[in-house]
């Protein structure tokens, strides 16, 4: 029995697994239309020539410009392509004129590899104070600091890769801005779950994620007077990709993107209440978050190895999480935990074997 009301019309369009897949946080399941949207252009690379197809196929490549910067609140000539949320993280620093030494201000989920990006760059980076036990960050306190203090940038990981808490984004943003402060948004985990229209100047994420889109897409939305996409836009195109992209985007908004959005948050809901203290693993979620990924740490004694073994143990049994280890929030925590982040077309029965499972490995 499907969690979702749209369980059963996201699998129809789908190829039938040979897993449970959950592990929509590291790569969703494209839908048939779009593995066949792909292929079909990468025929006609074949048939016509790549740059000739490109060509023709440049009014579904402008549609997927224009759907995916409304998600994030841009317009289309303030998008462009890359090949994934950190290529598109890369390509911002690389162009954007901040200062040798710019101060940026950062949640305390912030991405390692993001964190990676700034430190070879030499900015300094600062994490702003949380609200609570979950790295929320605390708003009355950002507000105070703005007063006497303004960074060059903020940048918000608004649903980290570590944990499914949801960032105040908008909020962030509200306060930045009245500072004189640029926010950028690094939405690759909560575009297709959240509401993304934040009101930054810079967002970018990532196509394979809970869009559901083909791997080798990704895409950065700048407003900065300073930057033209133009720029940043790589030369060297998965026009395919993008033509992927598109269609799963449009998939996504046949179903209502309100809709998808509260339903993913219903399923991450009930993922919680299923599996909240089973095997003494531990959510480390409140349980009305509203996102869909899930994440337990692990009976007590238990190491980061054996956290990556249950991860195994688990795959072999053909059931799809990830081990999420320290290095994705390094600011947070040491903590390795197993993230799950089912999908719509999740069944109760898939959670029944996932808490069988854990609870054989626990306590």
């Amino acid at each position: 029995m499907y969690i979702s009301e749209l369980g059963e019309m996201w699998h129809r369009a789908r190829v039938e697994p040979r897993t449970v897949h959950l592990d929509s946080a590291a790569a969703s399941r494209s839908s048939n239309a779009v593995i066949e949207a792909v292929t079909a252009h990468l025929w006609r690379e074949s048939e016509r020539g790549a740059y000739i197809a490109a060509e023709e196929a440049a009014d579904q490549v402008a549609r997927c410009r224009r759907d995916i910067a409304a998600m994030v609140g841009h317009d289309a000539d303030e998008l462009a392509f890359r090949e994934s949320a950190l290529a598109a993280l890369r390509a911002l620093l690389t162009y954007w004129n901040l200062p040798m030494s710019a101060t940026v201000w950062v949640c305390p989920n912030e991405y390692g590899p993001n964190l990676d990006q700034f430190e070879r760059r030499g900015y300094a980076v600062h994490t702003m104070p949380s609200t609570d036990v979950y790295g929320r960050v605390d708003l009355d306190a950002l507000e105070n600091m703005l007063q006497f203090e303004q960074p060059d940038v903020i940048h918000v990981c608004h649903v980290g890769s570590h944990s499914g808490i949801v960032q105040p984004a908008a909020k962030i943003v509200e306060l930045a801005h009245r500072a004189g402060v640029p926010v950028v948004v690094d939405a690759a985990q909560a575009l297709g779950q959240v509401d993304c229209v934040t009101g930054a100047d810079i967002v970018y994420g990532t196509s394979r994620k809970w869009i559901a889109g083909p791997r080798g897409v990704g895409f950065l939305a700048v407003r900065a007077d300073s930057l033209r996409p133009v720029e940043i836009e790589s030369s060297e195109a998965f026009i395919a990709g993008r033509i992927g992209l598109g269609v799963a985007v449009q998939e996504l908004a046949s179903f209502g993107l309100e809709r998808v959005r509260r339903e993913l948050a219903a399923i991450g809901r009930h993922t919680r209440e299923r599996l909240h203290g089973v095997g003494s693993w531990e959510l480390l979620e409140p349980i009305d978050e509203p996102s869909a990924i899930v994440t337990l740490a692990p009976p007590p004694g238990w190491g980061p190895g054996d956290v990556a073994g249950a991860r195994e143990r688990l795959r072999s049994l053909g059931i799809l999480t990830t081990c999420a280890e320290s290095w994705r929030a390094p600011l947070f925590t040491e903590q390795s935990v197993l993230r799950i982040s089912p999908h719509l077309d999740v069944q109760r029965e898939h959670l029944d074997t996932l808490a069988t499972e854990l609870r054989g490995m626990g306590y």
